[in-house]
Parts: C-alpha cells; structure tokens; sequence
C-alpha cells in the first residue's frame, strides 16, 4: 500500500461522487474568512505607516527632523511582529488557536488606541510596539486555525484566502490614507481605525469552534467530532476521525514532552522545519516587501516626480498583487505548491533582472520618465504579478502543514519570526544598499537570491497539494529514514 492509494490523499475527495470545492462548504469557507481578519491587520499595518508617516512629522517636530525616529515608528511593529511570532507558535500549541486569535485581537486593540491617542512619538512607538505583537500572533495562528479546519484537497486555497486578506489589507491601507488626507487628526485615523476589524474578529471569533484537531489531540474529542461532522458528510467524518485516532496514538506512544530543541534533534522535524523557514526566508529576501514599502520611491527614482502618480501607482501595485493572490487561491490546489512556487520564482527573476536593466541603463542626471522609467514600472507589475500568485500564498500555505501536530504551533511560530526578521532585514536595508551599489545592482543581488530560492524549492520542498496531515508526516520521515521506514511502519499498522 502507497501513500498515494490512501484514503485522503490527493485530487477531489468525495463521498458518493461528490467533490469538495472551494465553496461546497459555507461553514468552513465563513470560518477561513473570519480568521483570515487576522491577515487583514496584518497587511493594513504593513502598508498605513508609510502613508501616517507624512502627518506623523508634520505634528512632531523631532520626529520631522530625526531619520532615527521615523525609522523607528516604521520598524517597532516588526520588532513586536517578531516577539508575537516567536511566543505565538507556543501560545497557539499550549491555549488553542481560538485563544491565541482572541489574545492577539486585545493586543492589538490596544496597540490602535495607544497610537490613535498618542501625545508624543515616544508614546506612538509602544503603540506600534504593541500592534506587531498582535499581528505577530495573528501571522501564526490564522493560517493554522484554517489548514486545520480544511478538507484536504482545499487547504491550500483556504489557507491562501489569509494571504488574500494580507493583501487587501495592504490595498485597504492605501485607500484609507487617501480618504484621510483632508481630516483633521489624520494619521489619527489611519492608525485608530484598525482596531474595527480586530474588534469585528473578536466578537465572531467567540462564537466560533477551537480546531477540531486541536480539540481531539488535546482536550475534547466529543467537540471535536461535532465540529468535525459540520465539515465533512458521515462517510469522510469516518475516515478523518480513524486518521485523528492514529494520530493520537502515535503521540501518546512518543510520551516525550515537546521541546524547542527537537526542532533541531529530530530528522524528520528539522527536515520539515528547514524546508519551511527557508520558504519564508525567501519570501521576504525576494524583495516583494521592498517592492510595497518602497514603490513610491521606486517609481519616483524612475523619473516619476509627481508624489500623486507615484501614490497612484502603488495603489495599483496593491490591487494587483491583491488580484493575484485570487489567482493563486484557485492554483495552489489544482497546480501544486512546488510547481507554483517554482514557475513564481521563474516570473520573479526575468521581472527583477528587468528592473535592474532599467536602472542601470537609465542615466543617473535623468528626471525624464522615458523609455527605462516606463521600463522600470512594467518591471514592477510583472514582479507582482509573478509573485502574489505563488511565492506569496506557498509558504504560509506550506507551513500550515508539513509540521506534526504537537509540533505545528511551535515550528510555525518559529518560521513566521524568520519570516518577520527577514523582513525586517530587508525593509531596514535596501535603501543603504541602493545608496551603496545603485538600485540596479540592488535588483540584482535581489535576482541571485531569487535563483538560490528556485534552487531550494527543487531540492528541499516536496509537493503537499491534497494531502492528509499525516501523509505529510510520512514524506518527512521517509526523507529522514527512507522508503524501508514507511514499508515497516505499513506492515505495523497491518498487522
């Protein structure tokens, strides 16, 4: 018997001929959307600072005239974003994804009324210290919380409905700083209205279920086998409870306590978590974060002057790489995730290496927005359009489920802050690199790392798409041991 001929294991699923789809199920599809506000903060945190950073200066004269104090408004979400990730994977493997999403949603609540009431940028700063411990959590947990409520064979485009999220949050953020450019107490508003969603979230999330797995591995399996029978017809509710039943028997035989160190000790763990944390290394090293706080920069270095076109063109940069998530959300689950990944990063280094053509052949005295200006701005839209859909949604995809479950929150938790550190490692320098070698070169070194990336995909990530959780499992520990370990573990389970 193959991991390919078992119960549960790739394509359409179905009882009775009947395949699960995207939208067969309103109750999953209204708990993926509820979670995935989560997502939302996320991205309208990235993208409003940028826009609240204008009106921040023009009320605080030291911030006005201290690049270090602007720097770090922008930055101490991310550094909160790292600590919320870093605790969050254990929040989220001790309390409960409902928990975890609750906890994160009061942070962050918080965190919008401190900065909407701020006196002083000092004050500001705890604030926004506060909100990326918020969207830190939230980063781990949401993707979690929905892979774990999913039917298999559409995990990878619910898990993907987070990342759309992220991005119309983005999109939302630019939309919110036009609306708010002529109201009194601007940047205000910008940064206080996004405790309404996090308030939305909280009062949905508590009439919301805790993961059913969560629930049958830890505390309750009577709940859990209710919440189970509400996403899955009697026949297949069958089938995930014996898989949730050998799970559950595989941990208590383990009888060892989890422990961070096992990440690293155990084979089959580390091979997991390695694949995982270099997908969302590589996310960030890729450049897209540079190319969404920075692209008013961007367009403006390429000849743009006009603050409102550039603004206009980022706003349409937002909407694409929103538009594109759609995309990957129908793709991931019908291509795969390796392959999406792949011809992604294929798009991502023709689009960087035009970009970098563009500014390197575009003369330096140049304000004119010629023929490499408008070579630099479709070198935009093509990145973003290879990128959101497939190396935006893969890795968060990925990293909902190649971990065991004791170890899902934890390992999550951990690649989630390698995904925020490397963010921060990139937003904190390429305008320094690019002072330092030219935005050409820059694009360039971003190039290389791209095809590093492709290379890693091919050799480290396998393809998930459609399979059971523990099937997962199988691949990691067939990699670590090799096949001969599978063929024992399936005469075990036959005998």
């Amino acid at each position: 018997m193959t991991i390919e001929s078992m119960p549960g294991s790739s394509g359409y699923l179905d009882a009775g001929n009947r395949k699960i789809t995207y939208f067969s199920n309103g109750y999953v599809l209204g708990l993926t959307v509820v979670a995935g506000i989560g997502g939302l903060l996320f991205g309208y945190d990235t993208g409003v600072i940028s826009g609240a950073l204008l009106y921040i200066r023009d009320e605080f004269e030291e911030v006005n005239q201290s690049s270090f104090l602007q720097e770090t408004i922008v930055s101490m979400a991310l550094v909160g974003a790292i600590i919320g990730a870093a605790v969050g994977g254990w929040i989220n493997d001790f309390y409960g994804r409902k928990r975890a999403t609750l906890s994160a949603d009061v942070v962050f609540i918080i965190g919008s009324v401190v900065m909407a009431a701020a006196p002083n940028p000092y004050v500001l700063i705890v604030g926004r210290f506060l909100v990326g411990l918020g969207v830190g959590v939230a980063s781990v947990t949401a993707p979690v919380y929905i892979a774990e409520a999913s039917p298999s064979e559409i995990r990878g485009g619910l898990v993907s409905t987070n990342v759309l999220m992220i991005t119309g949050g983005q999109f939302l953020s630019y939309l919110v700083n036009l609306a708010f450019t002529e109201v009194p107490g601007t940047w205000r508003w910008m940064l206080g209205v996004s405790a309404v969603p996090a308030i939305l979230q909280f009062f949905f999330m508590l009439f919301l279920p805790e993961s059913p797995r969560w629930l049958y591995l830890k505390k309750d399996k009577s709940q859990a086998i209710v919440v189970l029978s509400k996403i899955y017809d009697p026949y297949r509710l069958e089938v995930e409870i014996d898989l949730l039943a050998a799970a559950l028997e595989e941990e208590r035989q383990r009888k060892i306590a989890v422990r961070y160190s096992d990440v690293f000790k155990v084979k089959e763990i580390r091979l997991a978590f390695f694949a995982g944390a270099g997908l969302q290394a590589f996310q960030q090293f890729t450049g897209i974060n540079t190319v969404m706080y920075y692209s008013p920069t961007i367009v403006q270095i390429a000849g743009f002057s006009s603050n409102q076109l550039a603004l206009l063109l980022s706003l349409i940069v937002a909407a694409m790489n929103a538009a594109g998530t759609v995309v990957g959300i129908y793709l991931i689950d019908h291509f795969g995730r390796r392959k999406l990944a792949l011809s992604s990063l294929s798009g991502v280094i023709i689009s960087l290496i035009v970009l970098a053509v563009a500014f390197i052949l575009e003369p330096s005295t140049s304000s004119v927005n010629g023929l490499y200006g408008w070579m630099a701005v479709v070198g935009l839209a093509l990145y973003i359009a290879f990128f959101s859909p497939g190396m935006g949604p893969v890795p968060w995809t990925v990293n909902s489920e190649i971990y065991p479950e004791a170890y899902r929150g934890m390992c999550g938790g951990m690649s989630a802050t390698v995904n925020w550190i490397s963010n921060l490692i990139v937003a904190q320098s390429f305008l320094s690199v690019a002072d330092a070698v030219g935005t050409g070169s820059t694009f360039l070194i971003l190039a290389v790392i791209a095809v590093a990336a492709f290379v890693f995909v091919v050799v480290f990530v396998p393809e998930t798409k459609g399979l059971t959780f523990e099937e997962v499992e199988r691949i990691w520990k067939e990699r670590a041991w090799g096949s001969g370990y599978i063929r024992e573990a399936l005469l075990e389970e036959g005998n």
